[in-house]
C-alpha cells in the first residue's frame, strides 16, 4: 500500500499529526496500531513546528485536528495544498458538523473523520494512500507515454539521417576502393586513401548505432562463432585503443555457437572497447574473454530463459563507475562524456542488440577498480554459416549480362554502374521505379538478367516496381539495397544493405546471377 514499497525496502508509513490533546493523540495512535498499520507518527502542536517538520521531512499523510489555539485544520489544509499538493490530509474533529465537513472537502481535504467514530480512521487512511498511489502511477504512465512519443520522433529522425549518411558513405567507400586499386600499395597516396577508408568504416559504425537505436536497421542473423568475430575485429579494436592500453584476448576452446548478425556483434565490441579506452586515459589493460556458461533461473533476468549461453567479457582497469552512473547506464543519450564527445547511444545500442539475440548484459564496476561488462548470448546447437567477415580472395568474377540499376541518389547510381561495367556487365540506369519500368519495357537489346534497386524512392519504390517487372518478366532477378528497411522486405528476397563495398556488390551480383531461379 505504501508508495515507498515500490521503490525501496522501507515499508513504514510516516504520518505528521497536528494535535494539541495528548489523550486524543494516544487514542489515534492506538487505533492505527491495532489495525497493524505500520506507521511512524510525529505529533506537533504549533504552526511553526508543523511547517518546520513538513519542510525538513518527507511524510506520507497529514492528520490535522480541526481546531488548535494558534492554528487550525483549515489553515493547515490550505498550507499543505499550496506547498505539498500530493500529500493527503485527513481532518479530525471532536464535534459533528456536516457543513464543516463539506467545506473541508471542497477545499481539498482527503477525508473528514469524527474522533468519536475512529473506526473510520483506518479505512480512510488506506483509501487516501491508495488514491495518491493511483495518481502517481497515472502520472508516471503519462510521462512514459510522452517520453515514448519523443523517442519515436527521435528514432525517425535518426533513421532518416543515417539513411542519407549511408548513401554518402557508399560513395566514399566505393571510390576509395577504386583509387586504391590504381595505386601502389607502398605509395603515399595509397596510404592516404587507406586512412579515408578506415575513417569511413568508423562512420559506418556510427550510422549502425543510429539505425539499431531507431530499430530500422537491416539485420542478417546467422550461426556464428564469437571467437571468429572477435578475431576479425581485433585489428580494428587495437586501432581504437591508444598505445598506452594493452589489449589481451583470451578465446575459449570449443566455444558454442550463437545466432546473431556479425555486424551487430562487431558494433557491441567497438562500443565497449571505446568506453574502456575512455575510462583509462592514463593507460591500462583491456581484456576480452569468451567462455561457455550455464545460466540458471536465479541469474536469468525477466524474459530470458535459463540454459546454455556463450559469454563475452570485456574488462578494463579504468576509473570505474558510481552507483548513480550504473543505474542510468543503458538510458539512451545518457553519457558522462563532455558535450560533443559522445552521443550516449553506445550502451543503449549494445543492450538493444543483445536483447534481439535473446541475451542480456551484466555490468560490474567500482570506482578506481575498473569495469567488467559481461554479454550473454544463447548458445545454439546448429552448424556454422559462412565464417564471419570472410570474403573470397583473388580476382572478382566477371560477367556479360545486362543489368538495370534503379537508384534515386545519382552518386550511388553512377558509382555502382561504373563498378559493374568494369567487370564486363552492361548497365542501364534509372532514377526511380517508374523510370525503371519504362526502361525495361523499352529496352531492345539482350534480356535484363538482374535489377539492382533501392527500396525507397520517389514516385515508385523498388518493391512495387519489382512486383510489376516479375509479373511481366518472370525470369528477371531482383537485388534490393537499402540502409534501413528490415520491416519492408520479404525474408526470401535478395538483399544488400548499404553502405556496401565494391567487393560485396560484385560478389552478390554474381551469386544471384548464378542461381537457377529468382527467389
Amino acid at each position: 500500500m505504501k508508495l515507498a514499497e515500490k521503490n525501496g525496502t522501507d515499508t513504514t508509513l510516516r504520518f505528521l499529526h497536528l494535535e494539541d490533546d495528548t489523550q486524543d493523540a494516544g487514542l489515534i495512535a492506538a487505533c492505527l496500531d491495532n489495525a497493524e498499520l505500520a506507521c511512524e507518527i510525529t505529533q506537533v502542536e504549533t504552526r511553526g513546528d508543523f511547517i518546520a517538520r513538513m519542510e525538513s521531512e518527507k511524510y506520507d499523510l497529514v492528520l490535522a485536528d480541526i481546531q488548535l489555539p494558534d492554528f487550525d485544520g483549515q489553515t493547515a489544509l490550505a498550507l499543505v495544498r499550496e506547498r505539498w499538493p500530493e500529500i493527503p490530509v485527513i481532518i479530525l474533529s471532536g464535534t459533528v458538523g456536516e457543513e464543516q465537513a463539506i467545506e473541508f472537502m471542497k477545499n481539498g481535504a482527503t477525508d473528514y473523520v469524527l474522533k468519536e467514530r475512529l473506526a473510520r480512521l483506518v479505512p480512510a487512511v488506506r483509501r487516501a494512500l491508495q488514491e495518491v498511489e493511483a495518481r502517481v502511477e497515472s502520472r508516471i504512465m503519462e510521462a512514459q507515454f510522452v517520453e515514448a512519443q519523443k523517442m519515436e520522433v527521435v528514432g525517425h529522425l535518426a533513421s532518416g539521417v543515417a539513411h542519407d549518411f549511408n548513401n554518402i558513405l557508399s560513395v566514399i567507400l566505393g571510390y576509395g576502393n577504386l583509387m586504391m586499386a590504381e595505386l601502389e600499395p607502398e605509395s603515399f597516396p595509397f596510404k592516404c586513401a587507406e586512412e579515408i577508408q578506415h575513417a569511413a568504416e568508423r562512420a559506418v559504425g556510427l550510422t549502425r548505432q543510429l539505425l539499431v537505436f531507431s530499430r530500422k536497421e537491416t539485420i542478417t542473423p546467422v550461426v556464428l562463432d564469437l571467437n571468429e568475430v572477435i578475431a576479425d575485429m581485433e585489428k580494428m579494436l587495437r586501432r581504437l585503443v591508444n598505445e598506452t592500453i594493452e589489449m589481451i584476448v583470451h578465446p575459449a576452446a570449443k566455444l558454442g555457437h550463437v545466432f546473431a548478425d556479425s555486424g551487430h556483434l562487431g558494433q557491441v565490441l567497438m562500443n565497449l572497447a571505446v568506453n574502456a579506452r575512455d575510462a583509462m586515459p592514463g593507460g591500462g589493460t583491456l581484456t576480452i574473454t569468451t567462455a561457455n556458461v550455464v545460466v540458471d533461473e536465479a541469474k536469468a533476468p525477466d524474459g530470458v530463459s535459463p540454459g546454455n549461453f556463450v559469454l563475452a567479457s570485456v574488462a578494463d582497469t579504468g576509473t570505474g563507475m558510481t552507483d548513480e552512473v550504473k543505474s542510468r547506464l543503458f538510458e539512451a543519450f545518457f553519457t558522462t562524456k563532455p558535450a560533443g564527445q559522445g552521443t550516449g547511444l553506445g550502451l543503449a545500442t549494445c543492450q538493444s542488440i543483445v536483447r534481439r539475440c535473446g541475451g542480456f548484459i551484466l555490468v560490474e564496476s567500482e570506482l578506481n577498480r575498473g569495469t567488467v561488462c559481461q554479454i550473454y548470448f544463447p548458445s545454439v546447437d546448429l552448424p556454422l554459416a559462412v565464417p564471419a567477415g570472410k570474403q573470397a580472395k583473388g580476382p572478382l568474377s566477371r560477367g556479360t549480362e545486362t543489368l538495370l540499376m534503379v537508384e534515386d541518389e545519382p552518386s550511388i547510381r553512377h558509382l555502382t554502374s561504373i563498378l559493374l561495367e568494369t567487370q564486363g556487365y552492361t548497365v542501364l540506369q534509372a532514377k526511380n521505379g517508374q523510370e525503371g519500368l519504362n526502361m525495361a519495357r523499352d529496352h531492345k537489346g539482350g534480356p535484363i538478367s538482374l535489377v539492382i534497386t533501392d527500396v525507397i524512392m520517389p514516385q515508385m519504390g523498388g518493391k512495387v516496381m519489382a512486383e510489376w517487372l516479375q509479373s511481366t518478366y518472370p525470369e528477371i532477378k531482383i537485388l534490393f539495397t537499402s540502409g534501413y528497411t528490415d520491416d519492408a522486405m520479404d525474408t526470401s528476397a535478395h538483399f544488400l544493405p548499404k553502405p556496401y563495398t565494391p567487393t560485396l556488390l560484385i560478389q552478390k551480383v554474381r551469386q544471384i546471377l548464378d542461381t537457377s531461379q529468382a527467389p
